[in-house]
């Protein structure tokens, strides 16, 4: 009985491993893009296809007989088929405008798993949520844009060319040259390139998130609940130690109902010295709620500290959106005195 038992077992974890290895992963031949690039990445790092072959075809027959086909085929199901070139196609992220590429149909199906299997730890479904959703707006949504044709700002005479630096520019110069061997083998090979670059940064993105930018917000939190404890009028924060604050600031401002209350930042830096920062009136922009005072603007050291009346003063940046002094105290004199 035991033998026959172990027999069984031997049988089933052969079948379920030629089950794995017969996976097949398919999207276009020929030249190729970012969005697939990353799409096809993404889906090994999936159990289901970790050991798939890939296989680049415009072949329908070839299509049928793939386990999962992206970025060709003109057919959407969110179960094989994940092309979004076919007309009438007008899939989008949950809560964003830009309509899907490869790299983002593939994510919204599978982006929960794929981001569990890159951080290989306990998480609550709460923050594999807020990671999801940070992972696209930090990363995929820019490839979804630019496989759409979709400017990151209003249409204008350019002031420079970014093409070459881009990841989706390194990625297309990538494809081999016009005067250079252009046999289907050696687009396979530059894609695998191509595939395994995209790949690398995109994961460490998302071990960046889950492990360094995720964690930051109950440090975030702790400091918000301890601002009358830093200065009374409740509108300066302060961190032991730098962390990205940012879009957690945000966030716990909107679940407390402080919204738009606090005004600057203190942080030691990795000198030794402090840094008063502004709060951005949104994630990202450059625009602050509050400034620091004009007149120290663009001044340093002994002047600076002559000026303000601040001991041991080392900057402000002329744009007035951060100053750095020698103690905690001169930092919070500087924010304090620019509210």
């Amino acid at each position: 009985m035991l033998i026959a038992r172990n027999r069984r077992q031997l049988m089933a974890s052969v079948k379920r491993a030629k089950l794995e290895m017969a996976k097949i992963v398919c999207t276009h031949s020929g030249t190729f893009h970012a969005d697939e690039a990353l799409a096809v990445y993404m889906l090994k790092l999936l159990p289901e296809f970790k050991t798939a072959t890939i296989v680049r075809s415009r072949k329908p027959e070839d299509w049928e007989k793939s386990d999962i086909v992206v970025d060709v085929s003109g057919k959407y199901d969110g179960v094989k088929f994940f092309d979004h070139h076919q007309r009438g196609f007008y899939e989008t992220f949950e809560g964003r405008d830009i309509k899907l590429s490869s790299a983002g149909l593939t994510y919204k199906h599978f982006g929960h798993d794929i981001i569990r299997s890159i951080l290989d730890k306990e998480l609550s479904t709460e923050d594999i949520n807020i990671l999801y959703h940070k992972v696209y707006q930090l990363f995929i949504e820019a490839l979804d844009a630019n496989d759409n044709g979709i400017n990151c700002y209003d249409e204008g005479k350019p002031k420079f060319s970014q093409g070459a630096i881009t990841i989706p520019g390194v990625i297309s110069g990538m494809n081999p040259d016009w005067n250079e061997d252009n046999s289907p083998g050696k687009f396979d090979e530059q894609f695998g390139k191509a595939s395994d670059f995209i790949g690398n940064i995109f994961v460490d993105l998302v071990k960046r998130c889950g492990n360094s930018w995720l964690p930051a917000k109950a440090l975030v939190r702790q400091a918000v609940e301890k601002r009358f404890e830093v200065d009374k009028s409740g509108k300066i924060i302060e961190f032991s130690q730098f962390c990205p604050w940012k879009d957690h600031l945000f966030d716990i401002e909107e679940e407390l109902g402080i919204k738009n209350q606090i005004q600057f930042v203190l942080f030691p830096d990795n000198l030794g010295s402090w840094r008063v920062t502004t709060v951005p009136v949104e994630p990202g922009s450059f625009k602050f709620r509050q400034g620091i005072l004009e007149p120290w603007r663009g001044v340093r050291d002994e002047e600076l500290s002559e000026k303000s009346g601040i001991p041991g003063c080392i900057f402000v940046h002329a744009a007035g959106f951060t100053g750095g002094t020698k103690t905690k105290e001169g930092a919070l004199q500087m924010a304090r005195r620019s509210l």
